[in-house]
């Protein structure tokens, strides 16, 4: 199994580096954009002996307390079997 966890500021956070992504992109001729955010992304490959509950409840409580602030960071977790 794999997992997918993205992880990107919560909406009510600046984000310098999309802004300078957005204007990046704009000075090159890129239109149309209205936003940029930026994140991250993780894959982790997960132990086959999980079951997927098992998987999901392990992978969610890992990317909460050790990949995210919660305080101003939101995350997402997909499972892949």
């Amino acid at each position: 199994m794999k997992a997918k966890i993205y992880v990107t500021l919560k909406p009510s956070v600046l984000d310098p580096q999309g802004k300078a992504i957005h204007h990046a992109v704009e000075t090159i001729g890129y239109t149309g954009i209205a936003d940029v955010r930026q994140g991250k992304f993780f894959e982790v490959t997960l132990d086959e002996s999980l079951t997927v509950e098992a998987a999901r409840a392990h992978i969610e409580r890992m990317a909460q307390d050790v990949l995210t602030n919660p305080v101003i960071e939101d995350c997402r977790v997909e499972l892949e079997t």
